[in-house]
């Protein structure tokens, strides 16, 4: 149970700033709203009327933020597998052959979908 001691003290240090900051900044904060601080920022630029649904995202859009995700997932396998490669032998060998074949297929359907082309 010792050991896990600074790991809870350290989980109640977080805790305890997250609750501290919330209610800190609802005190301290500025009471003051008009129209112009209640709308939404949009970079500089006049937000346009958007439908009730919020408007649709392209296909293009999640087919690249898959394609993000597919290849972040493989290199956090990756890393490991390379540092302990020699202790791994055959076996490591095949399955990381298995698993790079996985994100091959999902690379080529990402590829095929048009999830690459940025016109």
């Amino acid at each position: 149970m010792n050991a896990y001691v600074p790991i809870l003290v350290l989980g109640a240090l977080g805790a305890a700033f997250a609750v501290f900051s919330v209610v800190a900044s609802s005190l301290i904060g500025a009471k003051r709203y008009n129209r112009a601080k209640l709308a939404a920022y949009e970079c500089g630029i006049e937000p346009t009327p958007q439908p009730a649904g919020g408007g649709r995202f392209p296909v293009k859009y999640y087919l690249t933020a898959m394609l993000f995700i597919v290849f972040d997932i493989e290199i956090v396998f990756l890393y490991p597998w390379a540092v302990h490669f020699d202790a791994l032998g055959t076996f490591g060998l095949v399955q990381m052959l298995i698993f790079v074949g996985l994100i091959g297929v999902a690379y080529a359907y990402d590829w095929r979908r048009g999830g690459l082309e940025w016109d």
